[in-house]
This record gives C-alpha cells, sequence and structure tokens, in this order.
C-alpha cells in the first residue's frame, strides 16, 4: 500500500510540474508581449515580440493551455504584432492566424478579461490592412486597395478614414455603388471635409446617370450648408442640366441673398433665362455680373448672344419681305442694326479678354454680317483662320 502511494504521489507530482511548465509559457509569452508594447520598435521589440511568440505557441500546443481565454487573446495580439513587422515572412499568414484566434478568444472570453489584449489585436490588424491598402493604392491597384481598406473598415466601422479611404479606393475602381455606399455614411459620421463629400457623391451618382440623386444629394447639401458658393453652384448647374428652370431661380435668388457679390450666381441666372429663351432677363443677370467683373469672359460673350440674338432673327425676317415693302424693310434693318451695335462691344470685349476663343469670334463675325461690313467681318476670319492652323 505504501509502495503504490508513493508512486501514486510522484505521478501527481509529475503532471503538476508539467502543466506548471506550460502555464509558465503563457506567463512568459504575457510578460514578452508587456515588454514590446513598451518599445514597440528596435532590435528588443523584436527579441520581446519573438520570444512571445516562441511561448505562446507551446501554450497552444499543451492540451493543458490551449483552450484558454488568455491564450487566443494572447496569441492574437502577438501574431497581429508580427504581421505589422515588415521583416516578417508569410505575413498574410500571421494574420490569419491572429484572426482565427481573436474570434476563439471573443467566444471564450465570457467576463471580458482579455479586453485589452484584443483591443491591441483589433488595431494591429487594421493597421495591416490600413498599410496594404495604401501600398496598393500607390501602386494604382484599386480594386486590391478597396478590399484592404474594407478590411480595414470591418474593425473601425465608424473610423471616418477607413469609411473615407475605402470610399476612395472604390470611387478609383470604378465601383461606384460602394464608393457611393461609404460616402453616403461617411455624411453621417463627424467627418470635417462633408462638403467635399457631397460634390464627389454628386460626381458618382452623375457617372450612373443618375441625375434625380445627384440633384437629391445637392439639394440635401445646400441645405445643410447654405452660404456654401460652389455647393450652390454645383446644384444650380445639375437643375439647369435637368431643365428645372422654377427650381433654379428659386435657388440662385436665395443664393444671392446670401452671397450678392458672386458674380458667377449672376451669371447662372442669365444662364436660366437664355435657355429658356427669356434674352430681356437673361442680359439683366449678364449685366449684373459684368458690374461686378467687367473682364468676365461668359458673361460678356452670352450678353452679346442675348442681345444679337433677337437682332438676328429681325434681320432674316426683313430679307425675307417682298421689294414692295421697303418701308418695312428698312425699319426692319434699323432696328436689327441698333441691336447688333448694342451687342458687338461685349462680343469684342469677350474677344480681348480670350483672343483664342472661335466661339466670341464667330459671334462677333456674325455680328459685323448683319451689319453688312464686309472689312470687318473678313478681318475677324482672318484671325479664325489663324486659329485654325495652329
Amino acid at each position: 500500500m505504501k509502495k503504490k502511494y508513493v508512486i501514486a504521489g510522484i505521478f501527481t507530482l509529475a503532471v503538476s510540474t508539467a502543466a506548471m511548465a506550460q502555464k509558465s509559457e503563457l506567463a512568459n509569452a504575457k510578460t514578452e508581449y508587456d515588454k514590446f508594447t513598451v518599445v514597440r520598435t528596435g532590435k528588443l521589440a523584436a527579441n520581446s515580440l519573438n520570444t512571445a511568440k516562441e511561448s505562446i505557441d507551446k501554450a497552444s500546443a499543451n492540451e493543458k493551455t490551449a483552450q484558454l481565454p488568455q491564450t487566443y487573446a494572447l496569441k492574437a495580439a502577438i501574431y497581429g504584432s508580427l504581421a505589422n513587422d515588415s521583416t516578417q515572412q508569410s505575413r498574410d499568414n500571421l494574420v490569419t492566424a491572429a484572426q482565427e484566434a481573436y474570434k476563439k478568444a471573443e467566444t471564450a472570453d465570457t467576463k471580458g478579461e482579455n479586453k485589452k489584449l484584443l483591443d491591441d489585436t483589433k488595431l494591429s490588424l487594421a493597421n495591416y490592412q490600413l498599410n496594404k491598402g495604401v501600398k496598393q493604392y500607390q501602386s494604382g491597384k484599386y480594386d486590391l486597395a478597396y478590399t484592404a481598406f474594407d478590411n480595414y473598415r470591418q474593425y473601425f466601422p465608424e473610423d471616418t478614414n477607413a469609411i473615407l479611404y475605402t470610399g476612395l479606393a472604390a470611387a478609383n475602381a470604378k465601383n461606384n455603388d460602394a464608393a457611393i455606399s461609404n460616402y453616403k455614411k461617411l455624411l453621417t459620421t463627424k467627418y470635417s471635409k462633408t462638403t467635399g463629400i457631397y460634390s464627389d457623391l454628386t460626381s458618382l451618382y452623375l457617372m450612373k446617370k443618375d441625375t434625380v440623386s445627384a440633384i437629391k444629394i445637392m439639394d440635401e447639401a445646400t441645405k445643410k450648408f447654405p452660404k456654401n458658393a460652389e455647393l450652390s453652384k454645383r446644384e444650380i448647374e445639375l437643375n439647369i442640366q435637368a431643365g428645372n428652370k422654377k427650381e433654379v431661380i428659386q435657388k440662385i435668388e436665395s443664393a444671392i441673398a446670401n452671397d450678392p457679390k458672386n458674380k458667377t450666381l449672376y451669371y447662372y441666372a442669365g444662364l436660366t433665362y437664355s435657355s429658356s429663351k427669356d434674352y430681356t432677363k437673361a442680359a439683366e443677370y449678364y449685366q449684373k455680373a459684368l458690374e461686378i467683373d467687367p473682364n468676365y469672359f461668359e458673361a460678356n460673350l452670352n450678353l452679346g448672344y442675348v442681345i444679337m440674338n433677337p437682332a438676328i432673327d429681325i434681320f432674316n425676317g426683313a430679307n425675307k419681305l417682298p421689294v414692295s415693302k421697303q418701308k418695312e424693310y428698312t425699319a426692319a434693318i434699323a432696328k436689327s442694326n441698333a441691336l447688333f451695335d448694342k451687342a458687338i462691344p461685349y462680343l469684342i470685349k469677350a474677344t480681348d479678354v480670350n483672343p483664342t476663343s472661335q466661339e466670341a469670334l464667330s459671334n462677333l463675325k456674325t455680328a459685323y454680317i448683319g451689319k453688312k461690313d464686309d472689312a470687318k467681318s473678313a478681318a475677324v476670319q482672318k484671325k479664325i483662320d489663324a486659329l485654325n492652323k495652329k
């Protein structure tokens, strides 16, 4: 009896020693990992992290410690940190192992005792995906960058950089739906450069030929930032393209009230009235734009055009009159000449501001033809011919 008892005691002691050895490996892994977190970089950090890996691998291989929450959590943190070391081989394998350990730790750690380790792991894995995505983005591999950034975003779904980078990569990869989804998500955060995101979203919708959504998102933007001139301008442009004259005029008047010295707003008002052939009203707004900036090329060009356009109709109508209506013809030509004379200074100014504009030169030539000034018409044609030779 005594002999058997002694053997049993020795066996029990041996088992306890082995278990303690494995627990010491777990403790050593924790100690070395903690050393690493203090310095993070340099030879000392690398030595501590590699030693921590050796210990956690032994603890993970032993049935006594393999399934402990701390073992999973430590393995996840250690492997995740190693994955961010560019000198390591098979970094993707390290990430996979860290992810697997992380998931097991989340399940096993019901008391939340290893939260710090899990937080460290999440940050390491996110940084790995971020750095991977940046390199792929810089190499023009936008599809791969999008996948990496999206993986990064999974760890920190509310992080504005994660959302932004994912959206940028998706947009460059022509994955417009994914880009739109991320940009719309960004609008729900406290991201500081929201106005730019609204503009990008508008462009993405237009790429999908979804003008309705583009106008809707820009309407949301101008309501949120009513004094932002660029957003107002973009919304006006979209509505002009869509032919929404009434809505455009209302928005322009509202924008002008907020920014009365903005020449572009008056120009867009003129453009809106021009598109509906209300040339008198258009001329009023172009004139207001020129009062702010006399050298405004587009306003000069368009003002000359809206004054000249009725003159062309009158001129053409006069030339269709029968010879018997000489009096009516003379009156019509006099009226058209008066309008051509009024338009010409603005068209000359447009050509002065932009001498290479064929549109401005062509309009000026038309005015001289209407005036039957062959010499000046020929002189303008020479300028047009010179531009065509370049």
